[in-house]
């Protein structure tokens, strides 16, 4: 017969089983699925570095797949080492050929144990039960069921940054007098700082943005722990060897010329943009799209009314967010993926503002549970279901025999400038074919250079080009000047969704 502590475990932990299991579901929907389903040039990038590694091991490659696919390797930006593009890459091997759902089932179980270490996290300072309505949060919000199963270093950096905070909690936690008596010795504190530093060392190298959540975590429980005597401490110095010193040697030691083109590009050449109120507005505005500013904010008050270690955690990880969003600040209202962080520091903030409710909640009559219960079910279930119909809402499938008729339009050696989608991304994905670009009307292009006009330039910019493609025609629209100077051209083939002119003439 099971004790009534017991009957309370199990229940709890078949809960938690439930939720990994939905969670897991929710994003292996629509596996299949061209991956242009959320943030697809960083999807396709990360697709074309994933192929020229495969072809580079592939046994039965032939010579001109391992020439295009380098050459298309090579032609994207390359800021994060290829680890996920690698983990991908080998698994293609296993699986026989190229195949997104790969890149999604790595990502989700990364994603999935991630969550799990973010669960013991918050039951460490709130009740089972707000742990789990926290970690429904971190497992159905629509948006982190889309980001994180998407084909690129964040979702990666992101677990392997949480299963590092949590075995940096459990060093502080090791380290407190106050669990002296609970079993935890120098060799617990050994192992957790070693764990924590390889933890956060890999998220860091994974990209190195998530430096300045690291690095403020770090700083506040080291201090909180340790207090003005910390650097005496040699798990300390270990832990912050192992943290720092593979981005170092990546970043800073080896690929020093990318680092420095990607800050002074996203950084200096975009800094101004903090000075204006307008660029707060329009960055709480996105959070609130990606979030809901409500519970944006109950997160935040959570971070503030946190026992002691945990609040000196949050309140830093948030301060750490603040120093990265004015370091990259036009990424911060454009680009949803790079608050892919935030999801598991809401989870947390949420937890501790909750528990209050459910632990009142818990002393009630059997009725009032009941509709407690039955209301977190639902709305879980309804964000469940969100999520679902975003995923299935629109269907990828036709994009590349789309492409492919598009590259096999172009005629072969032919030297082609286009006007097309994701840096022309999708042209070397599905057509195997590589493009010259045409300068898109963005938002980033009107704040780097608002006077440019590249119409002015076509001349000089479509030097030695035989063709000019256009795939986007809503960016042509947006460019009149451009779409009148190629009237004056004759077309030399067009398709369904593409026109090919003919420059040399």
């Amino acid at each position: 017969m099971k004790t009534p502590l017991l009957s309370r475990l199990s229940t709890w932990f078949l809960t938690l089983i439930l939720l990994l299991s939905l969670g897991g579901l929710l994003r292996l929907i629509d596996i299949t699925d061209e991956p242009l389903d959320f943030q697809p040039s960083r999807q396709l990038r990360n697709s074309l570095v994933a192929r020229q590694i495969y072809y580079s091991v592939l046994p039965s490659a032939t010579d001109e797949q391992k020439i295009l696919s380098k050459s298309f390797s090579d032609s994207v930006g390359k800021y994060e080492p290829p680890v996920i593009e690698s983990i991908v890459a080998y698994s293609y091997l296993i699986t026989g050929g190229e195949n997104i759902a790969v890149a999604r089932v790595w990502l989700t179980i990364f994603w999935l144990i991630a969550g799990i270490a973010l669960f013991d996290l918050m039951k460490r300072v709130v009740s089972p039960w707000s742990a789990l309505i926290a970690l429904a949060f971190y497992f159905v919000l629509p948006f982190s069921v889309q980001a994180s199963r998407s084909f690129q270093p964040d979702p990666l950096m992101t677990s392997a940054f949480v299963i590092g905070i949590y075995f940096l909690y459990r060093w502080s936690e090791s380290n407190s007098p106050l669990l002296s008596g609970e079993g935890l010795g120098v060799r617990s504190e050994w192992k957790f700082a070693i764990l924590a530093g390889i933890f956060l060392g890999f998220a860091t190298f994974v990209k190195i943005v998530i430096a300045f959540f690291v690095g403020a975590a770090a700083i506040a429980l080291v201090l909180f722990t340790l207090g003005k005597d910390f650097y005496k401490s040699k798990q300390v110095w270990a832990m912050v060897v192992t943290m720092v010193l593979p981005a170092l040697l990546y970043y800073v030691l080896l690929n020093q010329g990318r680092s420095t083109e990607y800050f002074f590009s996203w950084t200096v050449a975009l800094i101004n943009l903090i000075t204006s109120t307008d660029f707060y507005t329009k960055w709480l505005a996105f959070l609130g799209i990606l979030f809901g500013q409500t519970i944006l904010f109950l997160s935040i008050a959570g971070a503030l009314i946190a026992p002691p270690r945990m609040r000196w955690l949050l309140i830093s990880l948030w301060i750490g967010y603040l120093l990265y969003g004015l370091t990259l600040p036009f990424q911060m209202y454009t680009h949803s993926y790079y608050h892919i962080q935030l999801i598991p520091i809401i989870a947390l903030g949420l937890a501790v503002v909750l528990n209050p409710l459910v632990e009142f909640v818990s002393s009630q009559n059997l009725v009032r549970r009941v509709g407690f219960i039955a209301l977190v079910v639902g709305i879980i279930g309804f964000q469940s279901y969100v999520s679902r119909s975003v995923l299935v809402a629109e269907s990828f499938r036709h994009e590349p025999a789309y492409w492919q008729s598009v590259g096999e339009a172009i005629p072969a050696n032919a030297k082609v400038i286009a006007l097309t989608q994701d840096y022309g991304y999708r042209l070397m994905m599905y057509g195997w074919r590589k493009v010259n670009l045409w300068p898109l009307a963005t938002e980033l292009s009107a704040t780097r250079n608002p006077d440019k006009d590249n119409a002015a330039k076509f001349d000089d910019i479509t030097a030695g080009m035989d063709y000019f493609l256009v795939t986007a025609f809503g960016q042509l629209e947006k460019q009149p000047d451009l779409k009148k100077i190629l009237d004056s051209y004759p077309i030399a083939i067009e398709g369904d969704g593409y026109v090919l002119y003919d420059l040399r003439k």
